[in-house]
């Protein structure tokens, strides 16, 4: 096969662990796999085909993940600062025996992300940081429950946002749904890039080139990386199982990025224009997507 993985024979179990046998199971997806592979597509190894147990296990940690980034909601305002958060995150996912991914993954502080503004991605909450009335906030939470894991992050307008600032946050979630709308199985990645960025610049946006979705389930960050400025009809097909998120970081102005913080994470917009970012993470089917964690 062309991921090197072993066959089972066809009358022996699946390899996907349904218990069926091979013939019954997996061998016309594996043989569609290795065609498509020859054909010179890129082809995914099916250590990132995710099963149904696999499945049922992500959807139980993406309940924690929504159920935090709903609090956020309830209770985020002016006045609040972005260590008020991370605690509120902290302590929600401990009450549920879970874990925050984001906490000493590779070296980061903190339990979330806390993206205020101009700030692209990777903000690290702080006690010195106040949420203030106009403000727009991404949340980006991600959970670890029986080493499972979700993510998923939403904007929050804070008081009274200008009428610019809301149309940048509403463009950046129509886009996601754009590629939402793109997933087709059997399709390719970079149709849901086109899809999403095509919404983004139509709107007289840019789009980060530097950070983008991924694969994700059994780790947090697993391949491929998912750009969102690649054409359609290019990069991975799309394969039933395929578990990963969409997740553009899209500017009002340009799309150059300031990655000189001394604290070694946080990004911001080069030219100081705000930044949105909505991520939601699925999983490919036959028949389309399944929407796990927003």
């Amino acid at each position: 096969m062309y991921d090197g993985m072993p066959n089972p024979g066809r009358n022996d179990a699946c390899w996907c662990g349904s218990g069926a046998k091979y013939k019954k199971c997996h061998a016309a997806f594996d043989a569609r796999l290795d065609m498509l592979a020859s054909q010179g597509e890129e082809v995914l190894p099916r250590s990132l085909v995710k099963t149904a147990a696999d499945i049922a296990a992500i959807k139980k940690s993406a309940v924690v993940n929504i159920g935090v980034l709903d609090y956020v909601g309830e209770h985020i305002r002016a006045g609040v600062t972005t260590q008020e958060i991370d605690t509120w995150v902290y302590n929600y996912c401990i009450e549920h025996n879970a874990i925050p991914a984001d906490l000493n993954y590779e070296g980061f502080p903190k339990s979330v992300c806390t993206s205020i503004n101009d700030v692209v991605c990777h903000g690290i909450p702080s006690p010195d940081e106040v949420v203030k009335d106009g403000d727009i906030i991404n949340v980006d939470m991600s959970t670890i429950l029986d080493d499972y894991f979700s993510d998923s992050s939403r904007m929050y307008l804070i008081g009274n946002v200008s009428d610019e600032d809301k149309r940048l946050v509403e463009t950046t979630k129509k886009a996601v749904e754009a590629g939402l709308a793109a997933v087709r199985p059997w399709g390719h990645l970079g149709d849901v890039s086109e899809a999403v960025n095509k919404v983004a610049t139509g709107a007289g946006y840019s789009v980060v080139a530097e950070f983008g979705g991924h694969g994700i389930g059994h780790e947090f960050h697993e391949e491929p990386f998912v750009s969102f400025v690649d054409k359609a009809g290019t990069g991975p097909i799309l394969m039933p199982g395929f578990c990963f998120t969409i997740e553009p970081m899209v500017n009002a102005g340009k799309a150059d990025i300031d990655m000189s913080d001394p604290n070694g994470w946080t990004v911001r917009t080069k030219d100081g224009s705000k930044s949105a970012q909505w991520e939601v993470q699925l999983v490919v089917t036959e028949s389309g997507y399944e929407l796990i964690s927003w």
